[in-house]
């Protein structure tokens, strides 16, 4: 695909971003992780643990579906992996979109506002929803808006943001992940405690915490005449990045999967190792203490490192040993399901995802093949991150199922954790 060369719009950026700037950025994602992640913690394998129970009752006529605990399990991995399906199509194709965008409200701006108002009129009638069916095509929806918003804003980092800042701003698109999903939490078992009323809390807040970034922030316009001609055909075929002619994108983006495949294993089944692994009879409660300690880590973590990692001028490196940290913790829920050890994993997994997060997503920035296509390349680098956290449920919950157990779950998350570890290691072009 022919491209304009890197000047003007397509140029790196070389004056670093304000405070101000700053500040909206870390709120919008607070936003948007509090609307993604507490659904996934704890709205979606409630609401759909209650679907079931309503259904043994009508089936048995006993309440009780404690014994089809594994069944709950599976239902909650497949609704999570039909939307990470349409995560794996959405990301890079809203991407490629917004590149070649030519709106006068800039390229970026017109997706992030529309992936909001999807994800959270998504939110809002999947709140609504009695039938796994619904509950499917709702949540499917929701991600579909999640990609669409966030593949835009992760490309506006390396639209905006010059390469020596980009750690330390990286850090705070990671922070605002642990702050959002503790305090979600908390709301919908404080304040919204009805199914409903949680989802609304959510999508409310979404657009609040997004909309002063999305009205404020520079972006760009995109003149016609720079817009590159290209046919359908040739717009499908960008969409593949040889691995061959680009090995550095390709060791970053495996490494991606791996690590982020390995982080979901072995948080996205927390509440079900809680109530069934351990038997913990106050487990939404020590849900909240697990989220708390591993907030405080990853906020330290991701600010710590990535402004580090701008000062060293590394990325490999924290990126390694985050990759470690997370396969140690995985190891410890493995070997020893204890509550007490569950948080001491907690505090290392949070260190060592705080730290991923914020220097991996500068390190991409940084390998990107073609200036002109930042939010295509982005968009598939955002696949890593998303189609993980949605397919994970569904993996654990058949690794689950197969052992019956817990164990089987954490040594593939710490497997997977270390096989990022050694990807990352391959990546030559950045230090």
């Amino acid at each position: 695909m022919s491209s304009p060369p890197a000047t003007g719009l397509f140029a790196e950026p070389r004056h670093r971003v304000g405070g101000g700037w700053i500040a909206l950025f870390a709120t919008a994602w607070l936003g948007i992780w509090m609307a993604q992640l507490t659904p996934i913690q704890l709205l979606l394998p409630l609401q759909i643990e209650n679907r079931l129970q309503i259904e043994n009752r009508l089936q048995t006529g006993s309440g009780d579906a404690a014994g089809d605990w594994i069944g709950s399990v599976v239902a909650f991995g497949v609704v999570s992996g039909i939307a990470g399906v349409a995560a794996l199509i959405v990301f890079p194709l809203t991407g490629a979109l917004s590149d070649r965008s030519t709106s006068r409200f800039g390229r970026r701006r017109p997706f992030v506002a529309a992936g909001t108002l999807l994800f959270a009129v998504s939110l809002v009638l999947l709140g609504a929803q009695q039938s796994l069916v619904g509950i499917g095509v709702f949540w499917t929806l929701a991600i579909v808006g999640f990609c669409i918003l966030t593949a835009s804003l992760t490309a506006a980092i390396s639209d905006q943001v010059p390469v020596g800042q980009r750690g330390f701003v990286s850090g705070w698109l990671s922070a605002p992940q642990a702050i959002g999903t503790i305090l979600g939490l908390v709301l919908v078992t404080t304040l919204f405690t009805s199914q409903f009323a949680g989802y609304l809390a959510v999508a409310v807040l979404l657009v609040l915490l997004v909309l002063p970034f999305c009205l404020w922030m520079p972006d760009a316009v995109l003149p016609r005449a720079e817009r590159a001609r290209v046919s359908a055909r040739v717009f499908l075929d960008g969409f593949w990045i040889s691995p061959r002619q680009y090995p550095d994108f390709g060791f970053t983006l495996l490494s991606r999967v791996l690590v982020n495949t390995g982080n979901a294993l072995g948080t996205a089944l927390l509440l079900y190792f809680l109530m069934f692994g351990l038997g913990d009879e106050t487990a939404q409660d020590d849900l909240i203490i697990l989220t708390l300690i591993y907030m405080v880590f990853v906020i330290l973590a991701s600010l710590g490192a990535g402004a580090l990692s701008d000062w060293l001028g590394r990325r490999r490196v924290f990126v390694f040993a985050a990759s470690a940290l997370q396969a140690v913790a995985a190891l410890l829920l493995a070997f020893v399901p204890e509550l007490s050890v569950a948080m001491v994993a907690a505090g290392l997994l949070g260190l060592g995802y705080g730290c991923f997060l914020s220097v991996d997503q500068a390190l991409a920035t940084q390998v990107l093949p073609d200036p002109a296509t930042r939010g295509k390349d982005l968009g598939i680098m955002n696949i890593a991150t998303a189609v993980p956290q949605a397919i994970a449920p569904l993996l654990g919950a058949g690794v689950v199922a197969l052992f019956g157990g817990f164990e089987g779950l954490f040594l593939l998350s710490a497997l997977f954790a270390a096989a990022g570890a050694t990807a990352v290691a391959r990546v030559r072009s950045v230090r």
